[in-house]
């Protein structure tokens, strides 16, 4: 089949949709499932946070995609693998021993979407010319972050509807925060006394709405409730309570950072902010069975924000065990605003006791049918390009051969040093940015932030943001296509840049509007979108040659690297020079990349419109 008879629209969305929702299901929705279905916070993050191993190591056996078989063969395999793992999930999901069987098919799934984002990003590279590459790399990443919306929303609704339906009736609790209501407390627990066993039909019961001042309260009320209401839960077996565990300083800790924080502290002067004694108001919650368990049989209660307002949250009581020993007791949530908050709002919270293994079995099973889908659906649409071809020394002797010329081809790059710095750095300022941004806008104006309620976070980032992200990575494929790489880098690396001047401005200025919060925010996200173009344009450009696949897999560990590390200690200064030097040095980390553009050589003619390739 010849690659010019299928439209790229045909095959480019799906193929990069199918990217994003593996790696958003390993990564977040198992997190979700596992604690829906009782896992501990410490299993969870132990056991979870080793499934990205794959994604950073994968440019280890990325020659082997390069040097075996096609990549088109290794995106359809991948995707048979990854519905295969969907559906061992699913399977074993209702076993008494789903945590280690599933976390088997999640390390399956993250080598499988692993491999098939090197094999995805090879194909890209020999199915387009370097024009259509260059107009693409916007598009590709759109349908993307759709799979990740999908993967944390879509199948989350999916999940929480059978959890809804397969169970006793659920609970819906209004939450209303009024700024013109009195301030009521004490630590009190609510108390269902009316409750007898009857022959009426299970069910629990709980209030319909709760009203809570929007005036703030003692810390020490708040530690009080919290302490009483989480007490009260463990005691009548609701759920466990779990360990803390301390640890000691580390070496680094004792003779590095600790000693290079006094340092700074004493440079900059800046001492710990206090923010004052006191917190949101909070609100208790109660719930009851009316009637004794028929049956010798668990029922859970998973309780959480159905929708609303994001500054009205839950901080104590996500997930109740009701059985013959406790079903007489009542159970308990504590509700807090955000203190910041100083006007009405509302949300809805939402009680489901229905079949949770079901609910997730029946969702990762839909999930595996979508993957079988895709891997037929690519079977047959995705074109062959001539140059999708295995390596003659792809076997025998000849492959290990191969394997590691692979990476002595990479290093022997001609200006390496340049290809590292710009991979290394490129992303140096907003590395640290994009770890303290929100941390910033949602921090109290006490502490140098902008004090916006959670709620508002949520519109800036899940929609304004995402908005002009989305915008300006489209916009900067489209124009990349015209000129070229060459002719737009250094406006694509000065927009990247220049707009984190916005969070110096916010952090000096503090405005209270949220038109000018929002401004500033779209601004840089915008940039982000429009620059992070030019770097992925780059490592497509460096990738050129024999190993494409291999080698853009290997720039991308490079990519995660420069990411990590600067990532990794931005809190740390941060806290210790405060959020308006920080955001300056963030501006001051800019001048790296800059100084190494005039050094970096690209192609004029590389993702330029030549009809010639046509």
């Amino acid at each position: 089949m010849s690659e010019k008879k299928i439209n790229v629209w045909r095959w480019l969305p799906s193929l990069y949709y199918t990217e994003g929702i593996p790696y958003i299901i390993v990564m977040t929705l198992s997190v979700i499932m596992y604690k829906r279905l009782g896992i501990s916070n410490t299993d969870i993050a132990l056991y979870t946070s080793w499934l990205y191993l794959p994604w950073v190591i994968k440019p280890l056996w990325s020659p082997v995609v390069d040097i075996l078989k096609t990549k088109r063969y290794w995106i359809v395999l991948m995707q048979l693998l990854i519905g295969a793992g969907l559906a061992g999930v699913a399977f074993t999901i209702p076993t008494s021993s789903f945590f280690q069987y599933t976390l088997a098919f999640f390390w399956l799934l993250a080598f499988s979407s692993a491999t098939h984002d090197i094999a995805a990003d090879g194909f890209y590279m020999l199915a387009l010319n370097s024009n259509e590459q260059t107009f693409y790399v916007g598009i590709r990443s759109t349908f993307y972050r759709i799979a990740m919306l999908t993967g944390q929303g879509l199948i989350v609704i999916i999940a929480g509807h059978f959890e809804t339906t397969s169970g006793l009736e659920p609970l819906e609790i209004k939450v209303n925060a009024r700024n013109n209501i009195e301030l009521e407390h004490n630590i009190t627990l609510p108390e269902y006394t009316n409750v007898k066993s009857t022959t009426e039909e299970l069910k629990f019961i709980s209030v319909s709405e709760l009203n809570l001042s929007t005036e703030n309260i003692d810390k020490q009320i708040y530690d009080s409730l919290l302490a009483v209401v989480h007490n009260s839960n463990v005691q009548n077996n609701f759920y466990e309570k779990e360990e803390q565990i301390t640890q000691e300083p580390s070496w680094w800790q004792k003779n590095v950072s600790i000693k290079l924080k006094a340092i700074l502290k004493e440079r900059f002067n800046k001492e710990p902010v206090k923010t004052g004694n006191r917190v949101g108001n909070v609100g208790i919650v109660a719930f009851k069975l009316n009637r004794e368990i028929a049956k010798d049989k668990d029922i859970i209660l998973n309780f959480g924000q159905k929708d609303g307002d994001k500054s009205i949250m839950l901080v104590e009581g996500v997930r109740f065990v009701f059985n013959r020993e406790n079903q007489d007791k009542t159970a308990y949530a504590l509700i807090q605003l955000d203190p910041k908050l100083n006007s009405t709002k509302t949300a809805v919270f939402l009680g489901r006791s229905g079949n949770i293994t079901f609910a997730w079995t029946i969702s990762f099973g839909i999930l595996a049918i979508l993957f079988f889908a895709f891997f037929i659906y690519h079977k047959f649409m995705l074109p062959y390009p001539a140059s999708d071809v295995k390596h003659e020394n792809g076997e025998g002797r000849g492959f290990f051969k191969e394997f590691i010329h692979t990476f002595v081809l990479y290093f022997n790059k001609k200006e390496i040093w340049v290809i590292l710095g710009f991979l290394l750095l490129y992303r140096l300022s907003e590395s640290q940015l994009i770890k303290l941004a929100a941390p910033f806008l949602i921090d109290s104006r006490e502490a140098g932030g902008l004090g916006i309620t959670t709620g508002d976070l949520g519109l800036l980032y899940g929609t304004i943001g995402m908005i002009a992200l989305t915008l300006g990575g489209i916009l900067g494929g489209i124009l990349a296509a015209r000129k070229g790489l060459k002719y737009w880098l250094w406006l694509m690396v000065l927009i990247m840049n220049i707009p984190h001047l916005a969070y110096v401005y916010l952090s000096f200025a503090m405005p209270t509007s949220l038109i000018a919060i929002g401004t500033a925010v779209a601004i840089e996200q915008f940039g982000y979108g429009f620059g992070f173009t030019a770097y992925m344009l780059y490592m497509i450009y460096i990738s050129e040659g024999k190993y494409k696949t291999a080698h853009f897999a290997i720039s991308t560990g490079f990519m995660a690297l420069g990411m990590m590390l600067p990532g990794m200690l931005s809190g740390w200064l941060q806290e210790i020079i405060g959020y308006q030097n920080f955001f300056v040095w963030v501006l001051i980390c800019t001048l790296p990349i800059m100084a190494i553009i005039p050094f970096v050589k690209v192609d004029s003619k590389f993702g330029v419109n030549d009809k010639s390739e046509k």
